[in-house]
């Protein structure tokens, strides 16, 4: 029997403010503990928190770049629940009325788009840590987090496949970080999701009963989570059995889920509009002040790097990945206008230097306009491709600009004849056999006779030079 896997996801992204949600306590990631808080974020009695309009207008940007509706008026809730990193015992969020719904969010999936459907973006603020001691029955409770604030993206479950699960979480992260609005760091928790899965007969309309899986903490760790319910919850299907709706934890180090609890529905939150905090309203002037203040988002300049710049799509793709990355690319054609030299160098040389180093873009010890002065050698014919490699290299070692390395390092192609004739004789001289069997049809060989006098020349000579007199003597 064939199942049909339905997913939806609900991701958490910390938003980069200063300061928190509701107080003026800073949002430092690994300050000592207990060290950012206040009597607002602390849930002390009679105070009143304050909503910080910075929160709201990031949420508004996110909104827009996903075709959701900014909703005139939006009501914070309380949602009430106990847990020991929770001081006030409830935690403010939105229910009813959220600040953003029904947009979508397109992926590329297998050569075709998808469009995933946004059901709604809220704001609420986040509860704090518990450490728990690994020697013993202790735990203990860090409030640092508290109060700082989340945007909540729920999407419908239009998720097919855990493939499609995690595309649908690149691209969502990578807006957020070109809207510079949230770093995505899976790894500090500012970037977090609970997946929602369920499976159907094939060709039936009716969703199964879902689980909610929790503490997915990579990419990796979505995909690989989604897989295995999937597969659980098919068993439990073909063995007659049923599919209990409940919330499982991941466990990474045993490659499964397990029963964290019983899922709550929302009346066992008993949610209510929480009375120190007034309805927010946004006008028009507000929504108009954050799209001017919106960038160029990836999918168009994707299709801009297609349309202008004659790359393919998987280059495009690649460039745009992230906004330093694409903003590195065109610095480096600004100062060298041959986009697709300067796209294979970034994708292929920069980004494995980068990647052996442990390096993002931010951090790359070649800048832009290093790499374009390599380039242009290496166009005026100054140095040939293998030196470009040599230089590369001591580019990143050094600093040091290709143009003076080159100097110091002498490293100037040799295009005069006069110099490398009497070596390309020296070369044929020495391999009458292959002469012989290069004119006797295997043209292929010239590439064999190259090799040779670039090794003499220690990769000096001009190769299209090199190439025009070896033709011109082998006949």
């Amino acid at each position: 029997m064939e199942f049909i896997p339905v997913i939806g996801l609900e991701v958490h992204a910390q938003l980069k403010t200063r300061t928190k949600i509701f107080c003026g306590c800073a949002t430092a990631f690994g300050a000592p503990p207990n060290t950012h808080t206040c009597p607002v974020c602390l849930g002390m009695p009679g105070v009143l928190p304050v909503l910080n309009k910075k929160v709201v207008d990031y949420t508004i940007k996110m909104a827009l770049a996903t075709g959701c509706t900014v909703q005139p008026e939006s009501r914070f809730a309380r949602k009430n629940y106990f847990y020991p990193d929770l001081p006030k015992g409830y935690q403010i969020s939105q229910y009813e009325l959220p600040i953003a719904t029904d947009g979508h969010l397109d992926i590329d999936i297998d050569g075709r788009t998808l469009r995933i459907g946004i059901t709604r973006i809220h704001m609420e603020e986040d509860a704090g840590k518990l450490i728990h001691d690994p020697d013993r029955p202790v735990s203990r409770v860090d409030l640092n987090r508290t109060g700082v604030p989340l945007m909540e993206i729920v999407s419908e479950p239009d998720i097919r496949s855990p493939e499609a699960a995690g595309e649908y979480l690149r691209q969502l992260r990578t807006i957020l970080r070109y809207l510079d609005i949230s770093d995505g760091n899976m790894e500090e928790g500012s970037f977090r999701c609970d997946a929602n899965v369920s499976i159907m007969p094939a060709g039936s309309t009716q969703f199964g009963t879902r689980t909610e899986v929790k503490n997915l903490n990579s990419f990796r760790n979505v995909e690989k989570a989604i897989v295995y319910e999937i597969a659980r919850q098919k068993e439990i299907l073909l063995d007659g059995g049923e599919v209990v709706q409940e919330t499982r934890l991941w466990q990474p180090d045993k490659g499964r889920t397990d029963s964290m609890r019983g899922k709550e529905d929302a009346h066992d939150y008993r949610y209510f509009p929480d009375p120190d905090l007034l309805p927010l309203v946004i006008d028009e002037d507000w929504i108009e002040r954050m799209q001017k203040e919106m960038p160029e988002l990836p999918a168009q300049r994707k299709t801009r790097y297609v349309e202008t710049f004659g790359l393919p799509v998987d280059d495009a793709r690649v460039l745009t990945a992230s906004r330093a990355l694409a903003d590195y690319f065109e610095a480096c054609i600004a100062l060298f206008d041959q986009p697709k030299p300067v796209a294979n160098w970034i994708m292929g040389d920069l980004l494995g230097l980068l990647h052996a180093q442990g390096l993002d873009i931010g951090q790359s010890p070649i800048s832009p306009e290093h790499l374009a002065g390599l380039l242009k050698l290496l166009d005026q014919d100054v140095i040939s491709g293998k030196i470009a490699k040599t230089v590369f290299e001591a580019m990143a070692e050094t600093g040091k600009p290709a143009k003076r390395i080159v100097a110091e390092k002498g490293l100037v192609q040799v295009s005069d004849t006069s110099a490398i004739d009497p070596i390309v004789d020296e070369i044929i001289a020495a391999h009458p056999d292959e002469v012989q069997r290069y004119q006797d049809g295997q043209k292929k060989l010239i590439g064999f006779f190259v090799g040779q006098v670039m090794k003499q020349t220690r990769g000096k000579a001009n190769p299209k030079v090199v190439n025009e007199i070896l033709r011109g003597k082998l006949g």
